[in-house]
Parts: structure tokens; C-alpha cells; sequence
């Protein structure tokens, strides 16, 4: 029982895949080559064929170790070169899709490649050159143009469903939207913006063949982006404060009934034309986000996924209303997407929020290779691995159609030139891979069993019928009317198979004939109750309509009363609007007359006030004038004075100078006498001195430079000569000491300068002194 209970417990193993024997259709990938720029010399691509293209390494690029350049060649489905126009590319890619819309099964086209390879162009297009967009817009609407149901007659649910409402239902919706939410739609359909007015002018008008007359058709368009893996809803009005913009909500994915992912509260707009379906896009087209780089000056920084819904319903038995019956109601959708392209940050330059949104751009087209890698191997080598669509938002969204729910082709967008060569073999790798997925067909969806021609014949009935009313001037016989019906009843129904039997044993004309009366039986209860529902509607609708010309007779008779009201009422309120007006007349008729007096008064005191204001201001300007002109009289005797004691100091300075320089010459002068009385041997002049070994004084050089005399003893002299009158005797009164004493005395003032004379050796030694340049 244990061992019961922990298998029990387990996670069934997961079976292996079964092959299958649906018929599959490979992923259709297409290349385009962009013309080379005029700034571009080199090129690094080149068509072989209309299915090869051949990639050679640019010069200086090695791709082998032994330094050969080494060439690949691809193949596509189709290769388009630079002479193809958007005509011959749409006529390859996208008009088979175009023509699987319209016949209920869905479609996926998007554009693969490198920054500034051209996938916007391809897609969106540019005035006079439309892209496969409007050009698929254009053949859709030339194709259901005639068979379109009234507006608002499809209804779109929030959970990726349809329903179908009643020409009553859709009318007042219409009113209402109309004339309160949108007054002014009918009118802007009509103008289109000249910016595109060009992008859906189509050389050829393309038309899908075999569309079902008995059908009524909607359309359906949606914009949304992919950014930084987050998608955010185009079509979506933001009715918030201009000053401060509030940021646009994220949506999120969802699974409907059908396991098929769609975006959740997206906007989807109905349309009625391939302008006015442009128009929608372009509005949706100048919020995506787009910046400037060093390879693009307009490049995409997001994914754009313009998604077309087209809802088709048949037509009752009649031929005349569509089928109130949700499960007959088939949606197909065509998704054009338009690829970021992947880019190296170091050659595109970006920073700060480039550098994130190159990064997410980068890993989106990653998890696409991924998935792309794991369903190829899944279906060459019979594994069952895990497709991670979960991984990015774009993989998601597009699950269904890898799985079998429609057909899947892409466009691989190449740059010749040189500088891309690396990005692009990247490029060229991945659409060779996407060429071996194999996508199982979609099958076809059940039709309606009522006979076809069912709208021509209405057309005619109602024409015939009206032609009749016409050349009888009223209605026709009761006899003839039911005739007529019941010959258009009887051919409304399927005709009866052959129900001849020539043998006993045939099993297959009766049971076909029981099949084809229970189906007449089924198509006459459906015609009973469709007959009973539109009488009970036309009872309804004529009661109404009773009912409400009983009302508008009611409110006709009160508003003729309340004009009658409203007439005097407008008679008497103009009667006191006139007295009314005479009084504010007269009242500001005197009011004026103040008015102008006090205007005057003010005129005179402006104009004395304006004289006396000039009058101020010429005297204050001659003021200004004589304060001017003396500041400039009194800077220049200030600089007068200046250059006048300027000259007067330097002359000061140099005769000090002078004086100075004088004064130590004479010092000078004075210490070489005094050195040489103090050092200077006996001269035969004069008398010996006494015998001595050491002088009796010293020089000392002082600190301002010059010497200075240090004695260390007294030397005393003396002379002895005789009178010239008495040469025997000396004279009476002239003795020895008087004689010596005044010697000693004289040498003492010599030596020593102490007897207050201001005369001193060097008295009548003077020399000349030399003037110097000062």
C-alpha cells in the first residue's frame, strides 16, 4: 500500500512526442540588400542569384588562421536586391498573407536585422514608397470594401472574443459614441495627415480573389510596443495633467479560451479604411521610442507589433442581416512587427539609458534565436525539450503561431557595407536556422451550410421587387407578393440530392436524402425564428415608434405653449433692456464728461510735471558735466604735484647722496693720515723718536666698512732747535719746556681731536670730489 500511495504521489513521466502527420510549411525567409551609402566604399555582399547571396571578409579582416579570406554563401527563399521596389516585395511576402486573413487563418511577418539596415523602411515605408503596412492595409479594404458590416456591429470583449450585435444595439452605440464621446470623428476621418497622405498611395490596387459574398467583414487594428521587455499600448490616451505627465502603464499577457496569447486591456480600434487604419498606426507611430545614435540618427528602441483583427460573420438565410450566433463569428489577425536591431555598444556609442535599452533589444533577439534553436531540434532529432517563450515578452506574444496557429514568414534586412560584416554573418546564421523550423498548417474552419449567393439574391429580390412597386405606382398582389417569397424561400434552401433508387441494397441515397431534409428542416426552424424574432422586433420597433410620436406630439403641444411664454417673456425683457439701457447711458454719459475732465486736469498737471522733470534734469545734467570736468582739473594738478615732489625727492636723494659719500671720503682721508702718524717711520724732517719696538696703537676695521684707531699708550715728543737770532742762546722767554709743551700739546689735538677745534690732520688735505650720476 505504501508503494502504491508514492507512485500515486509522483508526477506522471512526460510522454514522448508522437509524430504527426499534419501537413507543415516551412518559416518563408526572404532577404533584402540595402543600397550601399555614399559614404560606404567598401561592400561585403553580393547577389549570386534570386535565392544566394555570397558575404566575403573586407580587407584586413582575417577569418581562417592561416590568414585566408574565407566566403559564405546563403540561401532564402527569395533575395531581393537594391534595384527592388516595394511593389515586387510585397507581391512576394506579404500579399499571400493578406490573402490568408481574409480567408480566416492567421499571419505573422516581421523584420529581422542589424541597425540601419533598413527594417522600418520595409515595414513602415516613406512618402511615395509605401511599406508592406499600408500596402496590406490597402489590399484588405479593396478586398471586403463592398461587404463591410455597419460600425459598432462587431463588438470586441476584454477577453480577446467577439460578439455580434443587432443592427438596433449597433445603432444606438453608433449615436452615442458619435454624437458624445467623439462629435467631431466623422469629420477628421476625412482629413489625413499630409505627412503620410503619400505612404498609401498604391501603384496597383490589389484585390484578393474568392472573398465570401455572403459574409459580413470588420476590421480591427491595435499598436503596441515592446520596451525593455515590457509592453506598453500606443493607442492608448493619456487624458492627464500636461505639467506633470503621468507615466504609461505596462500591459500584461494572457491566455484566452483558445490557449491563444493576446495583450490584456489593449485599445483596438475599429476602421473602415486603409487611410483611416494609416492614420491610427501614424498616431500610435510618433510615441515609440526612438533615439539618436552613431549608426541611426532615427533608431528604433523598441519592438512595435501592429496587430490586424479581421471578424467575419455569415449572412442568415436570407441574405439580409449577419447571424446573431457568437460561435459562427471567425477572427483572423495579421501581426506586422517591426524588429529593434541588434547593435555593439562600443560602435553605436551609447551611454547611460542607451546602454540598457541596447542591452534588452539584445536579449529579446537572444531568446528568440534560443527558441528558434530548440524547435529546430525538436523537430530534426525527435527530442522534446521545453520551448522557453517564457523567457522574453516578444516569444510570448507569438507562441501560437511557432505551434501551428498560422503562417510565419520573415524578412532578413542586410547592410552591404563593410563596417557591418560581423553583425550581419551573426544575422545571416540565424535565418538560415529559422529556415529548417517547420510550422504545422493551420486548419481550415468549418463553414456555414446555408446556400451560397445569398446576398446576390437578396439584391435581386429587392431589386425586382422594388422595379414592380415602380411600374405599378403601389404594392403588388397579395398572390404575386407570397409567389414571389416562396420562390425565394424555396431557392434559399440547398437543393435536394438525386433520390432515384436503382437498387435494393443502396444504403447511400436515402440516408443522403434524410441528411438534406433535416438539414432543409433545421435552415426553415432557423428561417421560422429568425422570421419571429424580426416580427416580435418590428412590434417592438412600431410600438416604440408609437410611443414616441405620442410623446412628440405631447412635447410639441408644450412647446408651443412655452414659446408663447417664452415670447412675452422676451418682449417684456427687451421692453426693460431698453429702459435699462437708456439709464446706463445717460449714467455713463455724465460719467464720461468726469471722466474727460479729470483727463484733462491730468493732462495739465503731466505736462507741468514733464517741464520741471526736464528742467531737473538739465541742471542735474550740467551738475554731473561741471563735477566731471573738475575731477579731471584736479587729477591733473594731483599728477602735476605728484611728478613735481617726485623730481624734488630724487634731488634731495641724490645731493644727500653726495653729502654722504663726501663726508666718508674725508673720514677715509683722515684715517690713512692717522695710520701713517701712527705707523710711518722717521722722516728726515723731523727728529728721531725714542727707540721703540711695539706701536703704540692700533686699527680696527669697523662694521659699516671703514677703520678705527685704538691707542695703547702715550708717546711724547720732543724738538730742539735754535733761534735764528741767537744761535748760541736760546732767547729768554722761549724755553725747552714751553717749546716741548706746545709740541705735546699740538699732537694731543692731532691724535686725539680733544681740544674743541673742529680743524684736524686732515684740514688742508681736501681733495676734490667727483660727482656721480645719480
Amino acid at each position: 500500500n505504501v508503494w502504491l500511495f508514492y507512485r500515486k504521489g509522483r508526477t506522471p513521466r512526460r510522454p514522448p512526442k508522437k509524430p504527426s502527420n499534419t501537413q507543415k510549411d516551412p518559416v518563408g525567409v526572404y532577404c533584402r540588400v540595402r543600397p550601399l551609402g555614399v559614404e560606404d566604399e567598401e561592400c561585403c555582399i553580393e547577389v549570386i542569384s534570386s535565392s544566394t547571396i555570397q558575404l566575403h571578409a573586407p580587407e584586413g579582416f582575417k577569418t581562417n588562421r592561416n590568414g585566408e579570406y574565407k566566403e559564405t554563401q546563403y540561401s532564402f527563399k527569395k533575395v531581393f536586391g537594391v534595384s527592388i521596389s516595394q511593389m515586387e516585395l510585397f507581391e512576394y511576402v506579404a500579399k499571400p498573407l493578406v490573402d490568408d486573413l481574409i480567408n480566416g487563418r492567421n499571419g505573422l511577418l516581421f523584420t529581422y536585422g542589424v541597425t540601419g539596415s533598413g527594417k522600418t523602411f520595409t515595414m513602415t515605408g516613406s512618402p511615395g514608397q509605401g511599406g508592406l503596412l499600408p500596402r496590406s492595409l490597402d489590399m484588405i479594404f479593396n478586398s471586403i470594401g463592398p461587404y463591410q458590416a455597419k460600425r459598432y456591429v462587431f463588438k470586441t470583449d476584454d477577453k480577446n472574443g467577439m460578439e455580434v450585435q443587432n443592427e438596433v444595439d449597433a445603432l444606438l452605440e453608433r449615436q452615442k459614441r458619435e454624437n458624445v464621446s467623439f462629435p467631431k470623428s466623422s469629420s477628421s476621418r476625412q482629413r489625413l495627415d499630409p505627412e503620410i497622405a503619400d505612404m498609401i498611395k498604391s501603384e496597383e490596387a490589389y484585390k484578393t480573389d474568392g472573398v465570401d459574398e455572403d459574409s459580413s467583414y470588420s476590421v480591427f487594428v491595435s499598436y503596441i510596443e515592446i520596451y525593455n521587455n515590457y509592453i506598453y499600448d500606443l493607442l492608448e490616451e493619456n487624458q492627464d495633467d500636461a505639467i506633470k505627465p503621468k507615466a504609461p502603464q505596462s500591459k500584461t499577457l494572457r491566455e484566452d479560451q483558445n490557449h491563444t496569447m493576446y495583450v490584456s486591456g489593449c485599445v483596438e480600434v475599429e476602421v473602415k479604411s486603409a487611410e483611416e487604419a494609416f492614420q491610427v498606426f501614424w498616431r500610435g507611430q510618433k510615441k515609440r521610442k526612438v533615439a539618436n545614435t552613431r549608426l541611426n540618427r532615427e533608431s528604433s528602441r523598441s519592438h512595435s507589433v501592429f496587430i490586424v483583427k479581421l471578424a467575419q460573420a455569415p449572412l442568415d438565410a436570407d441574405g439580409d442581416n449577419i447571424l446573431q450566433d457568437r460561435n459562427q463569428v471567425t477572427v483572423s489577425q495579421l501581426c506586422l512587427v517591426d524588429l529593434a536591431g541588434s547593435e555593439r555598444t562600443g560602435r553605436t556609442g551609447a551611454e547611460g539609458t542607451r546602454i540598457r535599452e541596447a542591452g534588452n533589444i539584445n536579449q529579446s533577439l537572444l531568446n528568440l534565436r534560443t527558441c528558434i534553436e530548440i524547435l529546430r531540434e525538436n523537430q530534426m532529432c525527435g527530442t522534446n525539450r521545453m520551448v522557453p517563450y517564457r523567457d522574453s515578452k516578444v516569444t510570448h506574444l507569438f507562441k501560437n503561431y511557432f505551434d501551428g496557429e498560422g503562417k510565419v514568414r520573415m524578412v532578413v534586412c542586410v547592410n552591404p557595407k563593410a563596417d557591418d560584416y560581423e553583425e550581419t554573418l551573426l544575422v545571416m546564421r540565424f535565418a538560415e536556422m529559422t529556415q529548417e523550423v517547420e510550422v504545422a498548417r493551420p486548419v481550415d474552419r468549418p463553414i456555414c451550410g446555408f446556400t451560397p449567393g445569398r446576398r446576390h439574391r437578396n439584391q435581386a429580390f429587392k431589386e425586382e421587387l422594388s422595379r414592380k412597386l415602380d411600374e405599378r405606382g403601389g404594392p403588388i398582389d397579395k398572390a404575386e407578393d407570397s409567389g414571389v417569397v416562396i420562390n425565394h424561400l424555396v431557392q434559399s434552401l440547398p437543393p435536394l440530392p438525386s433520390s432515384e433508387l436503382t437498387d435494393p441494397h443502396d444504403d447511400i441515397t436515402l440516408p443522403r436524402l434524410i441528411e438534406a431534409l433535416q438539414n432543409r428542416h433545421r435552415i426553415r426552424q432557423m428561417m421560422i425564428d429568425e422570421y419571429n424574432n424580426a416580427g416580435s422586433m418590428l412590434q417592438d420597433l412600431d410600438n416604440n415608434q408609437i410611443s414616441k410620436d405620442d410623446l412628440i406630439h405631447e412635447q410639441n403641444g408644450k412647446l408651443v405653449d412655452k414659446d408663447k411664454i417664452i415670447q412675452n417673456n422676451k418682449t417684456e425683457i427687451e421692453h426693460e433692456n431698453i429702459k435699462t439701457s437708456q439709464r446706463m447711458l445717460s449714467f455713463f454719459s455724465r460719467y464720461i464728461d468726469i471722466l474727460q475732465k479729470t483727463t484733462k486736469i491730468y493732462e495739465d498737471d503731466k505736462r507741468s510735471m514733464k517741464y520741471e522733470l526736464e528742467t531737473r534734469e538739465q541742471r542735474l545734467q550740467r551738475e554731473l558735466t561741471d563735477k566731471k570736468r573738475m575731477e579731471q582739473r584736479m587729477h591733473g594738478v594731483v599728477t602735476d604735484t605728484q611728478h613735481k615732489w617726485a623730481k624734488e625727492c630724487d634731488r634731495r636723494v641724490n645731493a644727500m647722496q653726495l653729502e654722504m659719500q663726501n663726508k666718508l671720503w674725508v673720514k677715509d682721508e683722515k684715517l690713512k693720515q692717522l695710520k701713517a702718524i701712527v705707523t710711518e717711520s722717521k722722516t728726515p724732517g723731523r727728529p728721531d723718536p725714542p727707540p721703540h719696538h711695539n706701536p703704540l696703537g692700533e686699527v680696527i676695521k669697523t662694521r659699516g666698512g671703514g677703520q678705527a684707531v685704538q691707542f695703547t699708550d702715550i708717546e711724547t715728543l720732543r724738538q730742539e732747535r735754535k733761534r735764528k737770532s741767537s744761535e748760541g742762546e736760546p732767547a729768554i722767554g722761549d724755553g725747552t719746556d714751553g717749546a716741548w709743551t706746545d709740541v705735546e700739546t699740538r699732537c694731543s689735538v692731532a691724535m686725539e681731536m680733544r681740544a674743541g677745534s673742529n680743524m684736524g690732520p686732515g684740514f688742508e688735505h681736501h681733495g676734490i670730489t667727483k660727482r656721480r650720476k645719480p
